[in-house]
């Protein structure tokens, strides 16, 4: 029997009515076109792919990026990774995902008020760190020796970690430039998440060392608390106003002062008091122990390594530059708990050796 009209079931009693039939991709593209700032990224159809794709009937470029983030192994996985604490037992202390969550919000809000596109800018933020290795920067020393260059988070995250996930170049570009030491990003989205970025870790982690018995509020410098406040959210929004200020009055991304100046102190200040300060260190040597012990177990036997989506490491030569890439993915693609246990496991490490979080 041919049924002429589509059978609509609904979860809920009763009508829910929105008025309007569902706009398709290129009709929010034409608006996007006329409405978004000038010097803002454009979505258009499929996007520029390292693999060409065909166009989401719906979806911008952009907004395909931001599913396929949120719903890929490498960004889930930092929930288990941590921002500056090494698998802490404080459940409230950050993780690289909750950092990376911060970031986005920070970065949207300043992306919606300037008319720049919203879902690229998120995608760029919530991707940022997904080339983190566990137990934080110091993973960037433990696994330069094996990379040629040397390993750069935002590098190996943007054109190893993510390559999967074929997104757009502009994504990837934020992606990789998204730190201060790399070169400008080639987009004002991505500039935009490289100040949320710093905006929001310099706020958070002197938060989360005071949770963590390290600092009291009275530790922040006044240069720093007279223009901004103690309170992280006084904080943050001084510093996202400076930025939109910075736009409103330039028309570039930029923060005008004196946040600008306060901002470049706070960091400073937690690089002296948080990220090197003796114990920090200390944890920090043991990192790039047990992840190059890690590395080592692997190179040394490729057959070690777990089958993955390229398929088995039999045919990898033991010492060879393609072993150490492929147990540098593996890694580095860890969590902290899950490498703290297989030091204990394949290398023999007494859990009281271990690095630990405070």
């Amino acid at each position: 029997m041919q049924v002429d009209e589509a059978v609509i079931r609904e979860a809920h009693e009763g009508r829910h009515f929105v008025g309007r039939q569902v706009r398709r991709r290129e009709e929010r593209e034409a608006e996007l076109h006329a409405t978004l700032a000038p010097g803002a990224t454009r979505p258009v159809g499929a996007g520029t792919r390292a693999r060409e794709e065909a166009p989401d009937p719906f979806r911008l470029c952009f907004e395909r990026d931001l599913d396929r983030i949120k719903h890929s192994p490498p960004w889930r996985r930092l929930a288990g990774k941590c921002q500056v604490f090494i698998a802490p037992e404080d459940d409230h202390l950050r993780t690289r995902l909750t950092h990376a969550v911060e970031v986005a919000q920070i970065a949207t809000g300043i992306a919606r008020a300037a008319d720049l596109c919203v879902p690229l800018t998120e995608a760029i933020a919530l991707a940022h760190d997904c080339g983190h290795g566990p137990g934080g920067h110091p993973s960037e020393e433990a696994f330069s020796p094996y990379v040629p260059g040397g390993y750069d988070h935002a590098v190996y995250g943007a054109d190893v970690t993510l390559a999967r996930l074929n997104l757009c170049a502009e994504t990837i570009d934020g992606v990789r430039n998204h730190s201060w030491r790399r070169p400008s990003p080639s987009t004002a989205e991505g500039e935009v998440v490289a100040w949320a970025d710093r905006i929001a870790y310099v706020c958070h982690d002197f938060e989360d060392a005071r949770r963590a018995g390290i600092l009291v509020p009275a530790d922040l410098p006044e240069e720093v608390s007279d223009v901004v406040g103690r309170d992280r959210s006084r904080q943050i929004g001084t510093f996202v106003y400076a930025v939109l200020d910075a736009i409103d009055r330039g028309g570039h991304v930029g923060m005008t002062e004196p946040a600008a100046s306060a901002l470049a102190a706070f960091r400073a200040f937690n690089f002296d008091r948080i990220y090197l300060r003796p114990a920090a260190r200390r944890q920090a040597e043991k990192v790039v122990g047990l992840l190059r012990g890690l590395v080592d177990f692997f190179v040394d036997a490729p057959v070690r390594l777990p089958r993955d989506a390229d398929g088995r490491h039999d045919d990898l030569r033991a010492g060879s530059l393609e072993a150490a890439a492929a147990a540098v993915r593996y890694v580095s693609g860890m969590t902290d708990r899950y490498a703290l246990g297989l030091g204990v496991e394949l290398l023999g490490w007494r859990p009281e050796d271990l690095p630990r979080g405070v």
